[in-house]
C-alpha cells in the first residue's frame, strides 16, 4: 500500500471515530424518540399535558411591524417558542400561536383594552421529549414561513449536521469495507439487499 493510501486509510478512520464520538448522543435521541413515535401505545399513560387559561394587562407593543410587536408582547407574556400567525388578523388585534417542544400558547391581544389571553398548553417531559424527533419549526402549509426563535435554528444546525456527519461516515464505511479484499462478496450481498429492502419500502409509501 502507498503512502498516500496509507494516509487517507488513517485519516479516515479517524473521521469515523471522532465523528461516531460526536454523534453518539444525537444518534440515541433520534432513535429513541423514532420509537416513542412508533409506539405511542407504551407510553400513553407517562404521556401528561396540563392546560390553563389566563388573562393579562399589557403595554401597547413597540415595533413597526407585526413580528416586532409579537415579539414585544412575547417578552411582555414570558413566552418563547416559534411564533405562527392566522391568515388575518381582526382590526386592532393581534392573534398568534407559540410552539416549542414542551409546550404551545394561543394568544390573543386586544390593542384597545389592552388586555392579552393566553390559553397555554404545557407538556410533559416525556411528550416534549418525543416532540424532538420532528420538531423543526417550519410549518408545511406556509413554505416562506422563518424560523424564529434561535433555539429552533441551532437544533435545525444541529440535525444537519447530523445528517451530513452520517452521510460522510457511510461513505469512509464503503471505503473501510473495499479495503476488505476477501469479503467483498458478503457486502456486496448486504449492500443489495439494504437498497432493494429500502427500495420496497419507498415504493410501497409513495
Amino acid at each position: 500500500m502507498s503512502s498516500s493510501a496509507k494516509a487517507l486509510e488513517v485519516w479516515n478512520r479517524r473521521v469515523h471515530y471522532y465523528l461516531g464520538l460526536y454523534f453518539l448522543f444525537f444518534l440515541w435521541l433520534f432513535a429513541a424518540t423514532g420509537l416513542m413515535l412508533n409506539h405511542q401505545q407504551w407510553f400513553r399513560d407517562l404521556y401528561q399535558r396540563v392546560e390553563r387559561s389566563y388573562q393579562l394587562p399589557i403595554a401597547t407593543p413597540a415595533g413597526d411591524t407585526v413580528r416586532a410587536q409579537t415579539r414585544d408582547l412575547m417578552d411582555q407574556l414570558n413566552l418563547k417558542g416559534e411564533i405562527d400567525w392566522p391568515a388575518s388578523q381582526p382590526v386592532w388585534h393581534i392573534d398568534f400561536n407559540v410552539s416549542r417542544p414542551n409546550g404551545a400558547a394561543q394568544v390573543r391581544v386586544d390593542l384597545n383594552a389592552k388586555q392579552a389571553y393566553v390559553r397555554e398548553f404545557e407538556n410533559g417531559r416525556l411528550h416534549a421529549f418525543q416532540i424532538f424527533h420532528t420538531f423543526s419549526g417550519s410549518r408545511f402549509n406556509q413554505p416562506a414561513s422563518q424560523r424564529d426563535w434561535i433555539v429552533t435554528s441551532l437544533w435545525v444546525w444541529a440535525m444537519d449536521a447530523l445528517a451530513a456527519g452520517l452521510i460522510v461516515m457511510v461513505l469512509g464505511s464503503y471505503y473501510m469495507w473495499w479495503q476488505l479484499k476477501k469479503k467483498h462478496a458478503l457486502g456486496f450481498a448486504m449492500l443489495a439487499a439494504g437498497v432493494v429492502g429500502c427500495g420496497v419500502f419507498v415504493a410501497g409509501l409513495l
